[in-house]
């Protein structure tokens, strides 16, 4: 039977819910849902209790309330964190599909209002966003004053598909129905040291890497083969030390602790000297966002701001390796990461 706009919403939809127990239906039983995914997603009753700004304790009374209210076994304790039950994930997986879709609903009729407000988070790496994001958000601001922006850390797709994150700045296309992805321009990686190394043990070459220090991380000691060179380059020389976070693998070189992989951009830090080792690691920029997340106005701004900040017309990331200063180019992001003073 077709239905005017102005027709009610039809009463039997309602009554098809099975939600008559005022146990489910009390706020209580959705707090101790929400503390569940939370935990679920975290891995730890800790890292859980964090994330709501609660305590560890109170975290595994409401999950323990949760499992006697449900009859099942949920989760499984050790002392690495908590193991989900087959139960367990597939109420976790419920909830984060639930989760996605209310948070998108929430959007989506604050954007039918067509007003530009609302909080938008975007996952990007420490430097990226350091460098790049945050000396441009003055101006972003100044023509959306009513749009906030929250920068994270790099996080993956599962992430951006479970609402912790509305846009990503990452380093590979996905090919998926649900997302959008726009390539961007290229980041350039080649060796840096500061000049304060190069005093200290001389200018790297390939001839005398053995008694050269290098900065390595995780992410380069992947099986990758895109990785190979710096690791070639690795392996002749001693690590120094490991970092999983960019800005502080960043602040470990720039310390004089010993050679690291960094952005062409870094040559901007006054610290910085570029090593002539023939290693050249260009890696496409791409951002990415839930397809449906593009009808919320301050996401759709965000993505667009974000896609041009990155892309190839940024002579850093240009598909040329640029090496050299352009006057042109704003280097606030660097004199705010080094607590730099202005010219």
């Amino acid at each position: 039977m077709h239905r005017t706009k102005n027709t009610p919403f039809p009463q039997e939809l309602l009554n098809r819910s099975s939600l008559d127990d005022p146990h489910i239906l009390s706020g209580q039983f959705w707090g101790e849902l929400r503390v569940f995914l939370a935990v679920a997603k975290s891995g730890s009753f800790s890292r859980a209790a964090a994330l709501l700004a609660t305590s560890q304790p109170t975290v595994s009374r409401q999950v323990k309330r949760l499992q006697d209210q449900l009859g099942a076994q949920l989760l499984v304790s050790s002392q690495v964190g908590v193991r989900l039950t087959s139960k367990g994930e597939q109420l976790a997986r419920s909830l984060a599909e639930l989760d996605q879709s209310l948070f998108m609903l929430s959007n989506d009729l604050r954007a039918e209002s067509g007003k530009e407000e609302g909080l938008v988070r975007i996952s990007i790496t420490d430097g990226l966003g350091v460098f790049f994001l945050i000396p441009a958000l003055e101006d972003f601001a100044r023509a959306h004053p009513r749009i906030q922006v929250s920068l994270q850390n790099s996080l993956n797709l599962n992430d951006l598909r479970q609402s912790q994150t509305d846009l990503m700045i990452g380093f590979a296309p996905v090919q998926s129905s649900d997302v959008t992805t726009r390539t961007l321009g290229m980041l350039h990686l080649v060796p840096m040291a500061s000049r304060a190394y190069v005093e200290r043990y001389g200018v790297p070459e390939l001839g005398n890497l053995e008694r050269h220090k290098f900065i390595q991380t995780g992410l380069y000691m992947g099986n990758d083969e895109v990785w190979a060179p710096w690791n070639s380059l690795v392996g002749k020389g001693q690590i120094a030390h490991y970092s999983e976070n960019s800005f502080t693998y960043g602040m470990m070189v720039k310390a004089g602790l010993g050679i690291g992989l960094l952005g062409s951009y870094t040559v901007m830090e006054p610290a910085a000297r570029p090593i002539d080792l023939k290693v050249h690691i260009p890696i496409r920029l791409c951002a990415t966002v839930l397809a449906g997340r593009l009808a919320s106005r301050p996401v759709q701004l965000a993505f667009n701001w974000i896609c041009e900040i990155f892309g190839s017309n940024n002579l850093w990331f240009s598909d040329k390796l640029t090496l050299a200063p352009k006057p042109n180019l704003d280097n606030r992001g660097f004199r705010l990461m080094f607590n730099l003073p202005a010219d």
